[in-house]
């Protein structure tokens, strides 16, 4: 029939009739209403309850903002989840409970992008074979050199996909962004390049070496161009970039990773 705000029941006469301090106008949530639903209810009306109703008004539960944020917390950590799985390529809804056949439908065609980078920086390799033979020590570091750059593109990828999340992108957004990460890599590049190739320097006393893989370093942290341009590009095409960037953009990563590293390596040494 009504609620009674505290403060009209602890400032009304204590022979006043409860109904006439009552306020009427009661706010529900229906019981078919989802927890987003509810979620803005409690945002829009700043209430730490509500009472829940049928189709015919009548009262069948409660929600607080205790149960609610219970509610909240597990529905983001199952975004979390798959945030985590649609970054490899598939969404986990997909995969959970699946025969095994229809498990390898989803993930195999995903794993053909690292297979064709694979064999592309493979190819890369044995042109620089003899560079490679010539100074041994870049076979130490190329592990390294490939996951910074990786790290560094999986990171911007990321950072795009939210945006993308909110923002319709454009040609001006898309060259505002490139200039933000653009300056971000050149000072993780100049970090990582400088601190990579003193370690080198210090470990196998080459100074050759060492510039040259600090120098390949520095361009290869431009992998934030593909971490943002590949998902802008998906987006633009109409396809989803949770799900293709990932493999993409480290097929990507990869290749041009190597195509510096061993470019600057055969010019140098």
């Amino acid at each position: 029939m009504g609620v009674l705000p505290t403060r009209r029941l602890l400032t009304s006469p204590q022979e006043e009739m409860v109904r006439n301090i009552m306020v009427e106008r009661v706010l529900t949530i229906p019981e078919t209403s989802t927890v987003l639903e509810a979620c803005e209810a409690f945002v829009l009306h700043k209430f730490l309850a509500f009472p829940i109703v049928d189709y015919r008004r009548r009262i069948v539960g409660m929600v607080d903002v205790g149960l609610l944020n219970e509610e909240v917390f597990d529905v983001a950590e199952k975004q979390r989840v798959d945030e985590v799985f649609e970054a490899m390529g598939f969404r986990v809804s997909q995969v959970r409970d699946a025969s095994p056949v229809r498990a390898f439908r989803f993930r195999f065609p995903w794993l053909l992008a690292t297979i064709a980078s694979g064999t592309v920086c493979a190819l890369l390799a044995s042109a620089f074979e003899l560079t490679l033979a010539k100074t041994i020590v870049l076979a130490f570091f190329l592990t390294l050199v490939l996951g910074l750059g990786e790290s560094v593109s999986i990171q911007s990828m990321t950072i795009t996909i939210q945006a993308l999340r909110a923002t319709q992108p454009t040609f001006g957004w898309y060259l505002r962004a490139l200039r933000r990460e653009a300056g971000t890599s050149i000072m993780l590049g100049l970090c990582c390049g400088v601190l990579v190739a003193a370690i080198v320097w210090l470990w196998r006393g080459t100074p050759m070496a060492a510039v040259s893989i600090g120098a390949s370093i520095f361009l290869t942290l431009c992998a934030c161009f593909f971490g943002l341009t590949v998902p802008a590009v998906l987006h633009a095409l109409k396809l989803d970039p949770k799900i293709a960037a990932g493999p993409v953009t480290l097929a990507f990563t990869d290749i041009f990773t190597l195509f510096f590293y061993f470019g600057i390596a055969a010019w140098m040494l």
